[in-house]
């Protein structure tokens, strides 16, 4: 039984869902890239995400599982948002820490616990909390995340799940689960 699960596991076909959602994303991105739509732009832009939508869904079948829905795709438009609100207050935030007068800081490392279950929206959720400043995913344990917090305000993983990746992870979990 267990090797059935297996292969079932290395399936490369994918959910077509997935493939198509994923190929979307790609096309999109390279779009407002080129900021073109221009005949040459579209084909090789469709091309390339095509080629590779191929690599990641046959060596990743079960990792990109997103099925593209409005309400999903709300979510994302929000969750980019809520990334950018953060980004801009994370920046002030250093801003302020480099121009004070007196350094006042206490660097740490905290655990904050995560609920969501696919590879995907991990990798986006550490992503989120490292691209933010002030802030450094070092593990990923189980279901915990293990941060450098340049300005630890507290270490009950509760309050700092809260604090680090509640304003992701919403939004994440509705498009990834």
């Amino acid at each position: 039984m267990a090797s059935n699960q297996q292969a079932d596991d290395l399936n490369i076909s994918g959910s077509p869902l997935g493939a198509i959602s994923l190929w979307l994303l790609l096309f999109s991105l390279w779009l407002i890239l080129n900021s073109s739509v221009a005949p040459p732009i579209l084909i090789s832009g469709a091309l390339i995400a095509l080629v590779i939508d191929w690599i990641f869904m046959r060596r990743s079948g079960t990792w990109w599982q997103v099925v593209l829905t409005p309400r999903s795709a709300f979510h994302f438009i929000v969750y980019t948002g809520v990334f950018f609100v953060e980004l801009v207050k994370a920046n002030l935030n250093m801003l302020r820490y480099v121009y004070a007068p007196r350094i006042d800081i206490h660097p740490g490392i905290v655990k904050i616990n995560i609920r969501l279950k696919s590879p995907i929206g991990r990798l986006a959720l550490a992503n989120s909390i490292a691209l933010t400043p002030g802030s450094l995913v070092m593990a990923i344990k189980d279901d915990a995340l293990f941060i450098h917090w340049l300005d630890v305000k507290t270490v009950d993983p509760e309050l700092a799940s809260e604090m680090i990746a509640g304003p992701f992870e919403k939004h994440l979990g509705a498009v990834f689960g």
